[in-house]
């Protein structure tokens, strides 16, 4: 196994460029006389027989995509396009020099094709499904040709935490409302300020949601709310936030007032820094509500009446944060929603906000109401078409085989999990009618940055179990 992930380290395979690994894998199966096929979008399955005698055992799927995300530092020379990533040894870890390791998911492609060329495993008929673009749209799982697999039975060897089997993820959904932009002209006797929220961690909007992390644009948008009617003041921009997928970090509005009122606006400011500062304290202590006086740009006019008063009151109804959690398994968000960003696109005041729950009736239903709320304001909403939950099953067959097979290897029982943010299970579950899924791998850090690393023994676990749990599933 660790051959194939260092060949597979040699070759370049970015997100939406994952010709040359495809080529590579294609090139396996041609070589080891398998059976392989290729769909439209770029995914490829390869068939394996059966151990003589286990041919009527049920096929097991090994999915893992063949892309990665291409991170360095800004000190490093490397080129992804074209080089190699240099592998480092680090006592008992694997890293790179200064690059993203490619561990996700190098590590389960390499554990596919180690099963496929193995010669003394026991295991039933195989497919091993490689996806492309994982990292940056779920394309090859979004697009998968509705005939590339015949197992329902799936391993997903995409997690990052070793003796952790995971049963569910997220499904997610985008909400976007506009405002049409309605200015006018400013009295005079008015000045400008910029009123900034700053110093918040920010974080993952599925993986963080539920620790309460301050969001930037909710704390100064409820400042605004409650502060402008009593000095007089009128927005001419709001902007906050950079990502669907993260809590946003820092927010600013440039807000026209009388000049007559600046003290009173600075006296309630402080006021609101220092309740905010006590509200999170345990969680973002460096939270910081100011007003500037200069150094940004002043708009020639401001927002009209109308336009100030929905916006203010949209950004205030919308909901933010955790908005159930799950039964079937303790500690996991099931459903949450992010007030993301908030700014000017094509001309209109643009909302945006991301749903996530591992319940599709409840994901429909947080994506409604937050429309809802763009329609109270007589918005344009628009919500994509996102991307389907892996619902936990706690009485899944293949999550009890692996518990079983688990125990017996290692001496003590794994942890179930669920995620709440998205896997490609959800997708391929959705396709796949009666697809039994689980997910696990081994530990994986700092993902998605050169600090990634992964831990060799638990490779070692990782791999030992792949080979246990074939053989259970053709006992």
């Amino acid at each position: 196994m660790w051959e194939h992930f260092y060949q597979i380290s040699q070759i370049p395979r970015c997100s939406k460029e994952e010709d040359k690994i495809r080529e590579y894998v294609i090139n396996f199966a041609k070589k080891m006389g398998l059976e392989y096929k290729v769909d439209n979008v770029g995914n490829v399955v390869i068939k394996k027989a059966a151990t003589p005698g286990k041919e009527k055992k049920p096929t097991v799927v090994l999915q893992g995509h063949m892309d990665m995300v291409c991170e360095k530092n800004k000190s490093t020379e490397h080129d992804f396009t074209k080089d190699a990533i240099r592998l480092v040894r680090d006592g008992d870890w694997i890293t790179a020099d200064g690059t993203t390791l490619g561990a996700d998911n190098g590590i389960g492609v390499a554990a596919a094709l180690a099963v496929l060329e193995s010669t003394d495993l026991v295991h039933g008929p195989v497919e091993a499904l490689f996806t492309i673009d994982e990292e940056t749209g779920l394309t090859g799982a979004n697009e998968i040709a509705p005939d590339m697999l015949e197992g329902r039975i799936l391993l997903n060897m995409d997690s990052e935490e070793d003796g952790a089997l995971y049963i569910g993820c997220a499904g997610g959904k985008d909400t976007e409302i506009y405002l049409d932009i309605e200015t006018e002209a400013v009295p005079k006797g008015f000045r400008t300020v910029q009123i900034k929220l700053s110093g918040l961690a920010g974080g993952h909007s599925g993986l963080n949601i539920h620790e309460g992390r301050g969001n930037a644009v909710k704390l100064l948008n409820r400042f605004l709310w409650k502060t402008l009617p009593q000095v007089g003041g009128r927005l001419a921009s709001f902007e906050g936030g950079s990502k669907h997928n993260a809590i946003p970090r820092e927010a600013d509005a440039i807000v026209f007032l009388p000049e007559q009122k600046l003290e009173t606006l600075k006296e309630i400011s402080a006021e609101y820094d220092a309740i905010y500062k006590n509200e999170l304290k345990a969680i973002d202590p460096n939270v910081k509500l100011e007003i500037l006086e200069s150094g940004f740009n002043v708009p020639e006019k401001m927002f009209s009446s109308e336009l100030h008063n929905k916006l203010l009151n949209l950004l205030y109804v919308i909901p933010h944060g955790v908005i159930a959690m799950s039964h079937a398994v303790p500690g996991l968000v099931e459903t949450s929603t992010n007030l993301a960003v908030v700014g000017v696109k094509n001309g209109k005041i643009s909302i945006l906000t991301s749903q996530r729950s591992s319940v599709g009736s409840e994901l429909v239903d947080i994506n409604d109401m937050v429309q809802v709320c763009g329609f109270q304001a007589d918005a344009e909403v628009h919500s994509g078409g996102g991307y389907p939950a892996w619902q936990p099953n706690p009485d899944s067959a293949i999550l009890h085989r692996s518990k079983k097979v688990y125990q017996d290897l290692f001496g003590k029982e794994p942890e179930v999990k669920a995620i709440h943010a998205g896997l490609e299970c959800g997708i391929i579950g959705s396709k796949f009618a009666g697809m039994d899924m689980i997910s696990f791998g081994p530990t994986i850090e700092g993902a998605h940055s050169p600090d990634e690393r992964v831990q060799i023994s638990a490779v070692e676990k990782f791999w030992k179990f792949v080979e246990a749990l074939l053989a259970d599933l053709a006992a």
